[in-house]
């Protein structure tokens, strides 16, 4: 027998090491999909929960549904019709809500899917929208007070008809639990950041690469090509004064006002648009009133003289010949079709 010295022998106990990650609980979206719905916005959304899923980790980073109010496929704006998981149902409050329209979200605001957003998102869950889905959270009245975005084409109408919400210029928006874009592209950069939340950069970075979008965009970047990139404005002053007259459509300024705000002589100011824009400077001042008008009145159910007023005119029969000289009908036979109808937010 080996001697010993009296001591105890002490064992030394090999203890398994861990070959597997520590479980990852799923993070859970409720697509909610409204006649006319934009299946860009939508698929740059869901591409970038199910790409997470195919990480080389193997985890399941994400899990979906989709709603519709009655259940039945639901047509995009493009004919494209997307089946759905189920009808209005009530979520978890642990899920996230995200409503999907586009150009029909005022006839896709029923009643019954105002009254089922009224009472999922007091569970506390986390809610936004994509595109004119802002309209529908605004028609059940949730997103008063807060900074959100749309897109371009429906801001003008969503900031006259709503001065209580905070209407940014920008991709996307977050406010607290509530949360904004632009749609089509911008739902991209929207769903990146949000994966970058919940699960950190690396992530992210490989789900954008997976996508081949090498660059992902900040959330206060503009959704148009701003009047600096634009070629065909080089000059710091001409800048300004179109930035000058886009921010003083409601009531306009003077020529000679402008001038005086980019410091130059009146002429001087005539001079520069001619030279780039191949137009007076008060032409493209009423072009641009005359562009808010169009948008005012397709786009809600504001009257001719709520518009003609909101857009700056003093006369409305100045108004009337003005526009059907710009777009060859009187500004009455724009009715509102509906895509984004405001008339009901009252009674809904």
């Amino acid at each position: 027998m080996p001697q010993t010295s009296g001591k105890p022998i002490r064992r030394c106990v090999k203890t398994p090491l861990m070959t597997h990650a520590p479980v990852t609980q799923s993070k859970s979206y409720a697509f909610l999909l409204l006649p006319g719905f934009s299946t860009l916005g939508f698929s740059c959304a869901l591409d970038c929960l199910a790409l997470a899923n195919h990480h080389p980790s193997r985890k399941k980073f994400y899990k979906w549904r989709l709603i519709s109010e009655d259940g039945h496929p639901v047509a995009a704006y493009n004919g494209v019709r997307v089946e759905v998981d189920s009808p209005l149902t009530d979520l978890d409050r642990h899920e996230t809500l995200i409503v999907c329209a586009g150009e029909n979200a005022g006839r896709g605001s029923t009643r019954p899917v105002l009254n089922w957003l009224r009472r999922e998102t007091r569970k506390g869950m986390d809610y936004g929208a994509l595109s004119s889905g802002t309209y529908t959270l605004a028609l059940a009245g949730l997103i008063g007070g807060k900074r959100v975005t749309t897109h371009w084409e429906y801001k003008t109408a969503l900031a006259e008809m709503l001065p209580d919400v905070i209407m940014e210029d920008t991709l996307f928006s977050v406010d607290g639990r509530v949360f904004t874009c632009a749609g089509s592209a911008a739902s991209m950069d929207l769903m990146l950041y949000r994966v970058q939340q919940d699960y950190g950069t690396k992530i992210a970075t490989w789900v954008a690469d997976q996508m081949v979008y090498t660059v992902p965009r900040a959330h206060s970047q503009g959704q148009r090509m701003s009047l600096q990139s634009r070629p065909e404005v080089r000059n710091p002053k001409l800048l300004l004064a179109m930035q000058v007259m886009e921010n003083n459509l409601e009531d306009p300024l003077r020529p000679d006002e402008i001038a005086d705000i980019v410091t130059l002589s009146t002429r001087q100011l005539e001079r520069l648009f001619a030279k780039y824009l191949t137009t007076s400077p008060k032409r493209y001042y009423l072009h641009l009133r005359l562009e808010k008008a169009r948008n005012l009145l397709r786009q809600t159910d504001l009257s001719v003289t709520d518009v003609c007023v909101a857009c700056g005119f003093r006369s409305l029969s100045h108004f009337s010949k003005s526009y059907r000289t710009a777009y060859g009908n009187p500004p009455g036979m724009e009715a509102s079709d509906g895509k984004v109808l405001w008339s009901d937010v009252d009674k809904r």
